[in-house]
């Protein structure tokens, strides 16, 4: 029995502190470290949770070599389940190359590998009754896994009363609507960026892409917008959430960390504004260090920061 079951994308990824510039062809531009850890919303939600004492799992493929290794010994060292994470007989682990530079949003080289093989067919209804939240991480990022599969899960979730939460990672233009609406009308908590909303829905306000988000089905509809914060549309009300002020290193995971500290307000019967948050305050720790989940609060970490930090949100 989990709190949590995490599945979908799972990524080893290679970064850099911030440089001063991107290299020109033939140029050699010096980081003062560079590292090699887990990324992919799955792995790096899952991973939060577990800091914050939460029982989870983590379901996905990963491929047969030292990437894949990396992956797997980092997940069970931060204390999460994962004898459900498979090996690719045939394909690497999924690897990105993250560019931070000083004073502008990181870059991403991406390769999809195991992840592309990933059709959720891995996941059981069994094992989504015996959760009690249940999030899928970058959907959309390839044609895996397929819609009715997703559908499948979800809707066993919503008949066991089982909470789900859809994070959604888009590459590029494309009609995305076919795969997504299906998966929203059973889903309690959306919260893509309003990058990849604006992708979806066409519309560049994140009041109308959480609008069109919530009236396909969405219970609650969240836009993150990074240093700007999010909106907020549920059943009981429009909200608009600043973001903290804090030392920014390198924003890779803060989406997903904001996920994590959602989650675990949802664990602990918090309401909407509470779950956003502690979603806040934990994507504020992240920002703070290189690295997907490495500077991500603990428990108690997280509820001090709250206390001693209030965030404005507006309805």
């Amino acid at each position: 029995m989990l709190d949590v079951l995490c599945f979908g994308i799972i990524v080893s990824d290679h970064l850099c502190l911030p440089i001063s510039h991107l290299p020109r062809a033939g140029e050699l531009v010096m980081s003062p470290r560079m590292e090699l850890a887990i990324g992919g919303n799955a792995a790096n939600v899952s991973t939060d949770l577990a800091k914050l004492g939460t029982k989870v799992g983590v379901v996905g493929l990963v491929g047969r070599d030292v990437f894949g290794r990396h992956v797997r010994e980092s997940l069970e060292a931060a204390g999460v389940d994962c004898h459900l994470l498979r090996e690719s007989a045939t394909s690497q682990t999924a690897q990105s190359l993250i560019v931070n530079v000083q004073g502008e949003d990181r870059r991403f080289i991406h390769t999809a590998g195991a992840n592309a093989e990933f059709d959720a067919s891995q996941v059981t209804p069994e094992m989504v009754r015996d959760c009690r939240v249940l999030f899928l991480g970058g959907y959309l990022l390839s044609e895996n896994p397929p819609v009715e599969n997703v559908v499948k899960l979800f809707k066993a979730a919503r008949d066991a009363g089982v909470t789900t939460l859809l994070d959604v990672v888009v590459p590029g233009p494309g009609d995305y609507w076919p795969r997504l609406k299906p998966v929203l009308e059973l889903t309690d908590v959306f919260m893509p960026n309003e990058d990849e909303a604006a992708v979806i829905t066409g519309e560049t306000d994140p009041w109308r892409q959480a609008e069109t988000f919530h009236a396909a089905g969405v219970r609650t509809s969240i836009i993150t917008r990074g240093g700007a914060g999010c909106v907020i549309v549920a059943a009981d009300g429009r909200y608009e959430a600043a973001a903290h002020q804090v030392p920014f290193i390198d924003g890779t995971g803060s989406g997903d960390a904001f996920v994590a500290g959602y989650i675990h307000g949802l664990l602990h019967e918090a309401n909407t504004l509470e779950c956003v948050r502690l979603g806040s305050a934990l994507g504020a720790s992240c920002v703070q260090s290189t690295g997907a989940t490495t500077g991500v609060f603990n428990a108690t970490e997280l509820k001090a920061f709250v206390a001693a930090n209030e965030l404005r949100i507006s309805r």
